[in-house]
């Protein structure tokens, strides 16, 4: 099957009846990109329900939207049937916003083959393929196994070393006014700025009306903001909007490994934890 990280409505429609897919809803309840979704209480026919805001997170860690640990994220997936075999197909309601959180999600827990829905389901409404209102998901039981790859995640102290040493690069998916200090963040007790040596790539830059931009667009935004071509790490505010440039430069990258700052500015910002630019 296709492992372009990022398929169409068409695509998937076509892959329906394949009995090893599965299909994600991972819209959120709410976000603090004010987003509106274009609808609520519809989703893909035969969807579940990828909660990531009560369940697929880490309930001990004050820190918001962190992975949950192995255990955890394995039993719950294999609530939701996925088996070792699924392939998964992940979307939600704003577009692309929530899923490809998703798929990084999976990627880190060593499942590859996880696909996001280009346009999400406004753009499978758009097409006129099928949909349900939203139920409760049905009682499923999966075999899926997951392998938590480390080499995925880069935590504080590495970047620390790394404003010395700058051997990675930081990418900050937040507004440029959150991101030079300009405005306040939306969680409270958080400094304002970015972490040292950082630069900014809003995520909206990376998307055209819900969608992700052509490979074209996506490698001439990357080639101005990485010039050295070292790895990149990526954060933002808790680790969603991050995701999203994230799968980004996946689509465009062969050889670079993209790794996700998990903590973000939630964990950095902490006032007087960590040193901050503006």
């Amino acid at each position: 099957m296709n492992l372009n990280p990022v398929v169409s409505a068409a695509w998937l429609f076509e892959k329906l009846e394949n009995p090893n897919l599965v299909i994600l809803n991972a819209s959120p309840r709410e976000n603090k990109s004010n987003l509106i979704p274009e609808f609520t209480n519809i989703q893909i026919k035969g969807a579940r329900k990828f909660d990531m805001e009560m369940v697929f997170l880490d309930k001990e860690n004050p820190i918001p939207n962190m992975i949950p640990n192995q255990k955890v994220f394995e039993a719950e997936c294999r609530k939701l049937g996925i088996n070792k075999n699924s392939f998964i197909v992940v979307y939600d309601n704003l577009g692309v916003y929530t899923s490809p959180r998703v798929w990084w999600m999976f990627k880190a827990m060593g499942h590859s083959k996880i696909v996001v829905l280009d346009g999400g389901l406004s753009a499978w409404k758009n097409a006129n393929f099928p949909t349900e209102t939203i139920g409760n998901n049905k009682n499923f039981s999966g075999n899926f196994t997951a392998n938590y790859q480390s080499d995925l995640v880069v935590d504080s102290t590495v970047l620390l070393e790394n404003i010395e040493s700058k051997k990675m690069l930081v990418v900050d998916a937040r507004s440029k006014e959150r991101f030079s200090g300009l405005s306040p963040e939306p969680r409270e007790n958080m400094a304002s700025g970015h972490i040292p040596n950082s630069l900014n790539l809003p995520f909206e830059k990376v998307l055209h009306q819900g969608k992700m931009k052509s490979k074209k667009e996506l490698k001439e935004i990357f080639k101005n903001l990485n010039n050295e071509n070292k790895p990149l790490a990526f954060t933002c505010g808790s680790g969603i909007t991050a995701c999203i440039i994230l799968l980004a430069s996946e689509l465009i990258s062969e050889k670079n490994k993209n790794i996700l700052y998990d903590g973000s500015w939630s964990e950095w910002g902490q006032s007087g934890k960590f040193p901050v630019e503006k």
